[in-house]
């Protein structure tokens, strides 16, 4: 390919990924649903403007990069510390069930495989797609209702923070042991491992920022220096210890979330992001997504996989909370308030598909869940709140 054509693709991409966006935002969808249909419009699929290439690639994986470092910006130590147990738990069932859920149905759907096969791995792979939450709907539906800081709406967002943390953990597993060369045993310990350097490490490295953020406060030198750390230690967990970097760079975040202009960090990487690395993602998912393979079997599994994402959340989040105390119809609150997938589930996807999972004609599913999840959640949770208020 001619240099001169990448700039043809990118301002394909980037325009037509920021007007399907903006048409989605005013259909009350996310914005991310309308840039991952530009991809789809203008790949190979439909319009075939631009083909997926190596470059394109290359710039996708660097807005996944960011995109983790963000989410890891946004963290809150404080209030993972402040729910305590019962967030915990409630974040493990909210992993555990729609795993076993998503397993079990690509199992029951295409046959049970042999531990180790590929068959085996898509299975166990569709799950760990199910278990990631993104509740920006769920706050802004909770924040529009008034219900954010109530007991259900802390216990959500508390969960969710915990929820992506063990995904995470649960995504560099299953990668590990896609390797054929790989044991269980090493990829447990390459992940302690890991993360205990992560530990020593980011305790280091947070003294450092401080330091550098009370002599140069809101200067463009720490977002820059911050950008630098993230993609560092997504270099390190790939190249030293086998983990995704999806995941040293969500950890990269978790070290630079207390400091004092971490806000200023993150909005400076947003607009990095927001501006360029970001839609070329989440247009790449599109230009992956083929529709040609499209069939009444595989449409009927997409249907599938979206009932059991939508149930194995509830079921699971909305169960547990049963039991630890929770009474009335707050363990449903907070089963739909977690039901919700967005851009992290795009994400381990796309994983999924670099280290061979699953394949690109799935991603029609992750997409229709997302759209599904994002519409019906808002409606549910102010049916939910009004029958309370009521009763």
């Amino acid at each position: 390919m001619e240099t001169y054509e990448l700039f043809k693709d990118l301002a394909i991409i980037l325009i037509s990924a920021k007007l399907c966006g903006l048409i989605a935002a005013k259909l009350k969808a996310p914005q991310v649903v309308g840039e991952i249909i530009a991809g789809l419009l203008i790949g190979p699929s439909v319009l075939g403007l631009v083909q997926q290439s190596d470059f394109i690639s290359g710039m996708a994986e660097i807005g996944v990069v960011l995109l983790m470092f963000f989410a890891g910006l946004q963290t809150s130590l404080r209030d993972l510390m402040r729910t305590g147990w019962k967030a915990f738990l409630i974040a493990c069932c909210g992993v555990a069930v729609p795993l076993a859920g998503g397993y079990l149905l690509y199992s029951c759907y295409y046959g049970f495989a042999p531990s180790g096969s590929d068959q085996f791995y898509s299975a166990v792979f569709t799950g760990v797609i199910l278990t990631a939450t993104s509740v920006s709907i769920t706050v802004a539906s909770l924040q529009e209702l008034g219900y954010l800081k109530s007991e259900t709406g802390t216990t959500i967002m508390s969960a969710a923070i915990i929820d992506d943390v063990i995904g995470i953990i649960v995504l560099t597993f299953v990668i590990g042991m896609k390797d054929p060369n790989s044991k269980p045993s090493a990829v447990v310990v390459h992940t302690v491992l890991f993360f205990a350097a992560a530990l020593v490490l980011g305790i280091i490295i947070y003294k450092l920022f401080k330091f550098l953020d009370k002599r140069y406060p809101h200067t463009r030198r720490i977002p820059i220096f911050g950008i630098v750390l993230a993609f560092a230690f997504a270099y390190s967990a790939e190249k030293f210890f086998g983990i995704a970097d999806i995941t040293g760079a969500y950890v990269a975040g978790i070290v630079l979330c207390s400091i004092h202009d971490s806000d200023y960090i993150a909005r400076k990487v947003d607009i990095s992001s927001y501006m360029m690395f970001a839609p070329v993602f989440f247009a790449s998912i599109g230009l992956k997504t083929s529709i040609d393979e499209m069939t009444p079997s595989l449409l009927l599994f997409c249907v599938l996989f979206v009932i059991v994402g939508l149930i194995t959340k509830i079921i699971g989040c909305g169960g547990i909370s049963a039991l630890l105390g929770f009474r009335g119809n707050d363990p449903i609150k907070i089963g739909v308030g977690m039901m919700t997938r967005g851009e992290v589930a795009l994400i381990v996807a796309q994983k999924g598909l670099e280290v061979g999972m699953i394949e690109s004609r799935y991603f029609s599913a992750v997409i229709l869940l997302i759209m599904i999840s994002s519409i019906i959640t808002p409606i549910c949770l102010k049916y939910l709140y009004s029958r309370s208020a009521k009763a």
